[in-house]
């Protein structure tokens, strides 16, 4: 006994070695991930005396005070531009998850002539950037008069293609068995959608609402272009805005910066558990 675990000792010190590079690796790659979010909250907390372009950044400040988050809170409208940011994107993953289950089912699950090369059609447009179909999308939301509107802010992003593919590959795992004998029961189409496949898909979709809420809260090219009233910013186009208000004071920045995360970790903290699938999206009770 006393030589194999020698040996299995021996064995587990040998293998940590080995991944020692891995490890030394793995650590450069988080430092140069977080550092920049930890200079962004750093300099949020750092006093006016301080200087936060030293060429050895000292991340914890010498006088951190509270003076930076107040200044942005009292002298602009972050609250209004919290308000936009929360109603529309909690109005855009609603939506898009309504349109794209719906759009995914009957690719998934539903047989009819063209459906294969409809749904790589759609996976295609992955492949175009945003900012080629910028411009035509800005035509037509003009043309149906949603500039400055919150319509406007949501339009282009009601559905995407990403969310088709991921619910219906979730779709497509569901047993068979639960949807013949849903159809055995009378269920119609869109009473197996409702009652089978968004239960049994839950994981998926709450990714796609994780991924739309982000993706909807950080953007800034879309408002940028579609919104010029102040009262309808959201916090990426407030936060620039805080660059001429406040002659770029970047701590007052930073404050405003480190203030719009605090929504986007509280929704990925609530919401990363039902991310992975358990049990109970397996069996669903009609």
């Amino acid at each position: 006994m006393n030589k194999k675990s020698q040996k299995s000792s021996q064995k587990s010190s040998f293998n940590i070695l080995k991944n020692i590079p891995q490890f030394m690796l793995l650590i450069a790659i988080a430092t140069v991930t977080v550092f920049p979010l930890l200079w962004l909250v750093s300099t949020a907390f750092k006093s006016p005396t301080e200087n936060i372009f030293q060429s050895v950044p000292q991340l914890l400040p010498s006088q951190p005070t509270l003076g930076n988050f107040i200044k942005v809170w009292q002298n602009s409208r972050f609250d209004l531009y919290l308000w936009n940011s929360f109603f529309v994107s909690s109005i855009t993953v609603v939506l898009n998850l309504l349109f794209c289950s719906l759009a995914a089912f009957p690719l998934a699950r539903l047989e009819f002539k063209g459906r294969d090369p409809i749904f790589w059609a759609i996976v295609g447009t992955t492949m175009i950037p945003f900012q080629i179909t910028m411009i035509p999308l800005y035509i037509l939301a003009v043309q149906l008069n949603l500039k400055n509107t919150y319509a406007g802010l949501i339009f282009p992003y009601v559905i995407s293609a990403f969310g088709i593919f991921l619910l219906r590959q979730a779709f497509q795992s569901v047993p068979k068995e639960m949807e013949e004998a849903a159809r055995m029961d009378g269920c119609s189409s869109l009473g197996i959608w409702w009652h089978i496949m968004l239960p049994a898909a839950y994981p998926a979709l709450t990714t796609l609402a994780v991924f739309t809420f982000v993706a909807m809260w950080g953007d800034f090219l879309w408002p940028l272009a579609i919104v010029d009233k102040a009262e309808l910013y959201t916090l990426p186009r407030g936060i620039a805005s805080l660059a001429s208000a406040f002659s770029e004071d970047w701590r007052l920045i930073a404050a405003g910066s480190a203030i719009s995360m605090v929504p986007v970790a509280i929704v990925f903290v609530f919401l990363q558990r039902y991310i992975i699938p358990t049990e109970a999206s397996i069996g669903v009770k009609g």
